[in-house]
This record gives structure tokens, sequence and C-alpha cells, in this order.
């Protein structure tokens, strides 16, 4: 039995370039689809949140001396674009997915409604939330984290590159060590950059525990649902 029945899963987009400098690598999101897959078929709920990295920083470029919210608007659409190739990888893959924007684009994907993404969840399809919070000054990090709230997701399952959150940096130190557990107010304390701080006050002010993983450890995903010892939980 999984330990968690619904799960908010965070992509950063920089997680699809595989080894590409920008853009989405195919066998990198047929990958990682394949590893929701795994704990779909567990029985767990599954939405995720997707970043726009990956094609946004291919233009980052243009948008120097830029107004910041048009900027934070771009990388917005880029997540869309993101869920829509997730959604479609999921497809070809035999599963069911539904890409709900929080910006109205309504030819090419729904709308956010909560009541809706929650009837998707409960008939066992992938909710990908594309578009961030909808609102330019807020990451993707805090759409996980207010995402994960509104669907009553008892983990946010936060993807990177590294297996947790260290001591210090594991590239640079190699005597860091990994937590297995950390509250949050040590998470503060000791300035462990687990998620953007508006995300993190609100994990912590709702009492949504946070799970850091490597997305790029084959079978890391099915480990953390199934609540072996994989990655750093954060918690109360």
């Amino acid at each position: 039995m999984p330990r968690y029945r619904r799960i908010l899963l965070k992509l950063s987009g920089e997680a699809l370039m595989g080894n590409d400098s920008y853009g989405i690598n195919r066998s990198t999101i047929v990958r990682m689809v394949r590893e929701v897959q795994q704990v779909t078929r567990l029985g767990c709920e599954v939405a995720v949140v997707i970043g726009g990295g990956n094609i946004f920083r291919g233009v980052a470029g243009g948008s120097v001396g830029m107004d910041r919210a048009t900027a934070d608007y771009m990388g917005m659409l880029a997540t869309v674009m993101n869920a829509l190739a997730l959604a479609d990888t999921m497809r070809q893959e035999g599963m069911t997915a539904r890409v709900m924007s929080a910006i109205a684009i309504e030819q090419v994907v729904e709308p956010y409604v909560r009541p809706k993404a929650l009837q998707y969840l409960e008939e066992g399809k992938v909710v990908v939330f594309a578009a961030g919070t909808g609102n330019p000054f807020f990451t993707t990090d805090t759409a996980a984290a207010l995402r994960g709230a509104e669907i009553g997701a008892e983990v946010v399952l936060k993807a990177t590159k590294v297996d947790g959150v260290y001591t210090a940096d594991p590239n640079k130190d190699p005597s860091a060590e990994r937590y297995t557990t950390i509250s949050f107010d040590e998470a503060i304390s000791r300035n462990l950059q687990v998620m953007d701080a508006t995300a993190f006050a609100l994990c912590r002010d709702q009492k949504l525990p946070i799970k850091v993983f490597s997305i790029f450890k084959p079978g890391a995903l099915e480990r953390v649902v199934m609540g072996a010892d994989e990655g750093t939980l954060v918690h109360v």
C-alpha cells in the first residue's frame, strides 16, 4: 500500500531537458512519465505542477530589461507548452491526463476549476496544472504549494537534481550529509534552500509536508510514495 494516497509532484522545466541545453528531450520526458505511471498503478492520485525554465531560458535573453510582470507571463506560457507535452506523452503511454491552466486559453487547455480538478483525481486521471498561479511575481514552487493545499494533497514532492536536502552542497563538499527528515523551523534557521520563501511559508502554515528527492534516480518516485528512505522530508 502506498504511504500517500494523493500527491502533488513539482517538476522543473529544466528536468525535461535531459542533457540538452533547452527544450524537451524526448527520452527524458518518456522516462518521467513512466515513473508517474508506476505510482498511479499503485492507486496513488497524482497532480503535477510543471515549470517553464527549459523553454523560457531559451528566450530569456530577450527579456533583459523587460517589465517583470511581462516576463513572468511569458514564463507562464512556457509552462503551458510543457504541460501539453507532458499530457500528450502520458496519452501515448496509455494514461489519461488533463491540463488545467491558471490563465484562460480555452482553445488549447481547460481553465483551472478546483471541483473539476478534484473530480479528475478521484477518477484516476493525472491532473497537470499549468501557468503557475496565474499571477506574476509568484514562482511555480508557490503554485505547487497552493495547488497542493487546494486539492488536499498529503505531500508536495519536489523533484530536483539532488536526492534530498544536505548539510552543504554535495557537489562542492564531499562530507555533506543528507537529512532524512527536518522540520520547517530547522530548515529556515539553517537557511536551507528547499523552496522559495513564499512556497515554503505556505506549506508550513498549511502543515503540508515537502519531500525533496531526485527525479533522475530510477524508481525514486515510487520509493517516495511507498514511504521508503528516499530524499528528505520537511515537516512541521
